[in-house]
């Protein structure tokens, strides 16, 4: 039996009515007329754009808190809704959804720069069925459709109300819900293998987090203390956008890959930029290590990584880059310690993006080993970082071999047949 016969046989003869969202959802905005001292000390709760983008689906209370007034008025997502994003400096990443699949017991709002869909009465769509009806390839490219813009694209709400998007037996809501259940079902199959493979993975991940710690540790006067200011030099890079990077050019770090590409080490860029563009900004050398210096939580900013290339590259001003005599990888990998970020976290300023500058990096005090135990500390860590974060070998390969799996039999599962008069 075919994949295809399969959804046919699932859906045994029901009717599949394609809708413009406008027709059967409200759409509303995330919070409005917030200051950055606003989510300082916050008395409530609300899921921010990161948690939206991250996730398919918002299933526990969210922890970013945000002040609100008792007077305001202020939309409060609930269990069915579905969250978009509103906006993003690529156009193929706006509208990432992620739907609301459990109750809050307080109100919960939704941060700025995203929007939230909430279906009319009477509209049969479970949001375990929405999670993965939004993240499919097809709806992702209708939704990629409706934005616009230059160097960051922003979503046209009249567009994206006329999406069309596919309605199961709308006539009869037990058999749409029954057949809704069953591909969830089949999905959340997928999504179960993988999440074991990603809590193996999460474990070997603690483990090497606990020996990265203890090889950065020493006894008192066992080794030198320094400041990374004593020890070297922070460079904060120039500005340039998403939409200067070109296939070919002068190798560059955008502050966004050093979270969703780089890692302890690279030799190699992932992105480019021109020629006459490059020369008008800053670029790290062999041996300089990257600090990240700008992210949406705390825990987030401040991780290096090496730069070993033959060529220099440019670096983006949300960004430092670090020259100094020190073991470049060692930096690195102190970076990713408790103690590296017990220490920059005080210096972090904090808001919608949160923030460091270079007196702040300076601060930080750093064991100082001879350079061959640096070395040898180094090569120890190699090991661990090969075993957790390559993504040529063991657990993190057969991670994306799972996740493609499971996209293929989404997007096969979600193929109904679709009038051809039903286009945007």
């Amino acid at each position: 039996m075919s994949e295809m016969s399969y959804l046919e046989k699932l859906l045994d003869g029901a009717e599949v009515e394609w809708l413009p969202l406008g027709d059967i959802s409200e759409i509303y905005g995330g919070l409005t007329g917030k200051t950055k001292s606003d989510f300082d000390g916050g008395n409530a709760r609300y899921i921010s754009y990161k948690s939206i983008f991250s996730c398919v689906d918002i299933n526990q209370m969210p922890v970013d808190t945000v002040k609100v007034g008792e007077s305001e008025s202020q939309h409060q997502v609930r269990y069915g809704d579905v969250l978009f994003t509103g906006s993003s400096e690529i156009a193929e990443e706006v509208g990432m959804s992620s739907s609301i699949t459990t109750g809050f017991g307080e109100p919960v709002y939704l941060n700025s720069f995203s929007f939230g869909v909430r279906f009319n009465e009477g509209v049969s769509i479970i949001p375990e069925f929405s999670k993965y009806l939004f993240r499919t390839n097809f709806m992702r490219t209708e939704i990629s459709k409706t934005a616009s813009g230059v160097t960051r694209f922003n979503i046209s709400k009249s567009r994206f109300r006329k999406i069309l998007i596919p309605i199961i037996s709308p006539g009869n809501p037990e058999r749409s819900l029954a057949i809704q259940s069953e591909i969830v079902r089949i999905l959340d199959k997928f999504t179960a293998l993988t999440a074991e493979l990603t809590a193996e993975l999460t474990a070997r991940k603690k483990q090497y987090n606990y020996y990265l710690d203890q090889s950065l540790s020493f006894e008192e006067g066992e080794v030198e203390l320094k400041t990374l200011g004593e020890m070297g030099t922070l460079i904060r890079g120039k500005r340039f956008v998403k939409a200067d990077i070109i296939p070919e050019g002068v190798p560059c770090i955008h502050y966004g890959e050093m979270y969703t590409y780089y890692s302890i080490w690279a030799d190699k860029a992932k992105s480019y930029i021109s020629v006459e563009l490059a020369s008008k900004l800053r670029k790290a050398s062999c041996g300089d290590v990257v600090f990240v210096s700008a992210g949406e939580t705390i825990a987030d900013i401040g991780r290096g990584t090496a730069w070993l290339g033959d060529e220099d590259v440019v670096i983006h001003d949300a960004c430092f880059f670090y020259k100094s005599s020190l073991n470049p990888k060692y930096v690195a990998y102190f970076s990713r310690t408790n103690f590296f970020h017990d220490q920059i976290k005080k210096s972090i300023s904090s808001g919608k993006i949160s923030a460091i500058n270079a007196k702040g990096f300076e601060k930080v005090i750093i064991p100082v080993p001879s350079p061959e135990e640096q070395a040898r500390i180094v090569a120890f860590l190699d090991k661990f970082d090969t075993l957790t974060s390559s993504i040529t070998e063991g657990l993190p390969r057969e991670i994306e071999l799972r996740h493609k799996q499971y996209e293929y039999y989404r997007d096969l599962l979600f193929s109904f047949p679709r009038p051809e008069t039903a286009s945007n």
